[in-house]
């Protein structure tokens, strides 16, 4: 059932110019199941001109209308759920049931901005003359150029989709190449609703390549970046170069703090669900387990019974409940950070290990007693590693929360509000959720601070990046 994926472009799916394709590969059987077209100059000059005609007809549409029209592509979405699931198991490797949570969680996004579409309001500014009015008026900034991983397929594409369109922008998406269809499929959803031509592109090829073809160019006004630290960083310094506007939702490397007088049974068991989760392939990822020492022994006892019963296989299989990891690069990446922390003494308690030798499959993993010079303690790990530590009191506990140049989300568990409090205040993050998982809701804000970017992907603060504020005033004649 997997096709070829092609371009979109001024409305029309078609291969790449040049006929040049990429191999898509499953994770779980190392398999080429089809291809993507490969974009070229030519493709993007076309893209180009697209994106800023479509953008002529989209910001003269009534938010109303656009709205209605992001609706039906909810609604598509939705309807579609179980094909574009197993799409992306295939691509992707995360579990079946996993990837259609991310399908219907996307039609969700969709129905988000569609409604903050129409409430992206300005306001009246009192004068001091009886014959001036002063207005302050919210326009869209333009075309966007958006830049998005393959660890959630959908779920990074549809936010800057929804966004923009809700903004009255047109955009061109680079989705990923390991993990075409799916993305595909999304954008589809939007033209079938009667998203007018150009107004929504998707594009494939060499990442640097594109972005840094698409960032300097006038027709692009903002960009949205999702992906690591030090691509991030480089895609903001051009952007900048170019005044581009730009989000940059980065790498993390969360802390999850468990205080002694939490509820053990729900912190191992919520904590275990998150962190195994797409194979641990998550920026939000709980990662440093910072567990207060009266708690250790009984938390990494119920932590370890809930990683045992988790069963790592293909997606499509029965009962699996982690699949692969998405590539041998990241395998032998995982492979890497396991060797380094135990050379610096660290121990594995649980996992460790490739599974098997066909498939990019790697065992939950448990290490405690990691020095802080290794390089996991020290690097995103973006895998199936939790990371377990002691600590004494709040101030040992700060020390290490915020020893890193991240800043992406932060989970902790405790009853005691004085404590929650204090993990609010001290803890340098863009989100922290306490006692339970509440991260990444289409209604929130999801960004962060500090290596891990800048900027908004949620909630009714997801909108603003793509729109400028105009001041207008007159007075009477």
């Amino acid at each position: 059932m997997y096709k070829d994926t092609l371009l979109l472009i001024d409305g029309k799916w078609r291969p790449a110019q040049s006929g040049r394709t990429i191999d898509v590969v499953n994770p779980a059987t190392e398999e080429v199941i089809g291809t993507v077209a490969h974009a070229g100059t030519a493709d993007l000059d076309e893209a180009l001109e697209a994106v800023w005609k479509g953008f002529q007809t989209w910001k003269a549409m009534s938010a109303y209308d656009r709205s209605k029209i992001m609706r039906k592509a909810a609604d598509l979405l939705r309807s579609r759920a179980d094909e574009i699931g197993r799409l992306m198991t295939l691509e992707q490797g995360k579990p079946l049931a996993e990837a259609k949570g991310e399908v219907i969680g996307g039609a969700d996004t969709i129905d988000w901005f569609a409604e903050e579409a129409r409430r992206a309001y300005g306001r009246v500014v009192p004068a001091r003359r009886a014959d001036v009015f002063q207005l302050v008026i919210k326009e869209p900034v333009g075309p966007v150029a958006a830049f998005t991983p393959w660890n959630f397929p959908i779920n990074q594409v549809v936010r800057k989709v929804s966004a923009a369109l809700a903004a009255g922008c047109s955009i061109i998406v680079k989705a990923p190449e390991e993990t075409p269809a799916s993305p595909a499929e999304l954008i589809r959803a939007f033209v079938d609703a009667g998203v007018p031509e150009g107004v929504v592109n998707l594009v494939y090829g060499v990442p640097a390549e594109i972005s840094e073809y698409l960032i300097p160019h006038p027709y692009i006004r903002k960009i949205s970046f999702t992906g690591s630290t030090p691509v991030g960083k480089h895609l903001a310094a051009l952007a900048g170069t170019h005044m581009k506007r730009a989000t940059m939702e980065l790498g993390g490397h969360a802390p999850a703090i468990v205080f002694d007088d939490a509820d053990l049974d729900n912190a191992a068991s919520l904590l275990a669900t998150s962190k195994f989760r797409n194979a641990g392939q998550v920026c939000v990822s709980p990662t440093r387990f910072l567990v207060q020492n009266g708690a250790y022994d009984s938390f990494l006892d119920k932590f370890m019974g809930s990683v045992s019963k988790i069963k790592v296989g293909d997606g499509l299989a029965e009962g699996t409940t982690m699949g692969p990891l998405v590539n041998a690069r990241r395998l032998a990446a995982i492979e890497g950070l396991v060797a380094d922390a135990t050379k610096h003494g660290a121990k594995v308690q649980a996992g460790g290990r490739r599974i098997g030798n066909k498939g990019y499959f790697f065992e939950p993993t448990v290490l405690t007693d990691i020095p802080l010079e290794a390089r996991v303690l020290n690097e995103e790990p973006f895998g199936p590693l939790a990371l377990v530590s002691r600590f004494d009191d709040i101030e040992d506990l700060t020390k290490e929360a915020n020893r890193l140049p991240f800043g992406l989300a932060a989970y902790a568990f405790t009853s005691s509000a004085k404590r929650a409090t204090q993990v609010g205040t001290m803890v340098e993050s863009g989100m922290i959720t306490i006692n339970h998982l509440g991260l990444a809701l289409p209604e929130v804000p999801f960004g962060g601070i500090k290596d891990s970017g800048y900027g908004s992907e949620g909630g009714a603060e997801g909108i603003e990046p793509y729109l400028n504020v105009k001041f207008l005033t007159q007075a009477g004649i």
